[in-house]
């Protein structure tokens, strides 16, 4: 095999947010090419298709450990499979969507996270209007039962997308019942305690960082 493993010691906290933001990236590609049947892949070829240098590419996997050997490259199923476990995607995860509104609806609708490896067991919304009705499958559950069924289905990830002046509520709610990571689609950045990982969805946000590129306003 062309994979040594990192120093146990390595903190996961060692590793930079940008790092680890293009792992999932370089998951999608070795599995695009191991579907293709590449056995080999270099990091030109892999900074190629990310648009990111090959220099770069060492330079995040050497956070890791020593993967591949020089002029030879990597194999693209050990490099793959070494990925996934250091992500923690070799296996499922079980989420809940909290806020069953048009975007609540088309999250559960998706059905692009189980092959990934997420499993959607779990909805929940505060409009009893909404609570028993069935949407992909799941019948959508009030806030109280949150507890038991985060307990009971070994919830440990949540998609949030509920009201900006009820997110804070609900994520401390999440957090109270056990959950460890929470995808937030509202426009503002909920507080939590250490141990607990968040991550920010705002369209409109990166949008209007990708207008800066567009622009051609001159600042004095």
């Amino acid at each position: 095999m062309d994979l040594e493993p990192g120093s146990q010691n390595q903190r996961r906290t060692d590793v930079p947010e940008v790092v680890v933001a293009r792992l999932p990236q370089y998951v999608r590609i070795l599995t695009r090419l191991l579907q293709e049947g590449a056995e080999v892949v270099s990091s030109q070829q892999l900074g190629e298709k990310l648009q990111v240098t090959p220099a770069q590419i060492r330079k995040d996997l050497s956070y890791f450990g020593r993967f591949g050997k020089q002029g030879r490259g990597y194999s693209v199923y050990h490099l793959l499979e070494r990925l996934k476990l250091i992500l923690g995607i070799n296996s499922f995860w079980n989420v809940a969507v909290v806020g069953v509104g048009r975007l609540g609806r088309a999250i559960l609708s998706y059905p692009g996270f189980t092959p990934d490896g997420f499993n959607i067991v779990a909805a929940f919304d505060a409009n009893p209007d909404v609570v028993g009705e069935t949407i992909a499958g799941l019948t959508v559950k009030a806030l109280d039962q949150m507890d038991d069924e985060v307990s009971s289905k070994k919830i440990s990830i949540a998609i949030v997308a509920v009201p900006t002046e009820h997110t804070q509520g609900v994520v401390d709610r999440l957090v109270a019942c056990g959950v460890r990571g929470v995808l937030n689609y509202a426009p503002i950045s909920p507080q939590v305690r250490d141990g607990v990982r968040v991550r920010n969805i705002d369209p409109v946000l990166s949008l209007q960082s990708m207008t800066y590129y567009l622009t051609d306003n001159q600042v004095d």
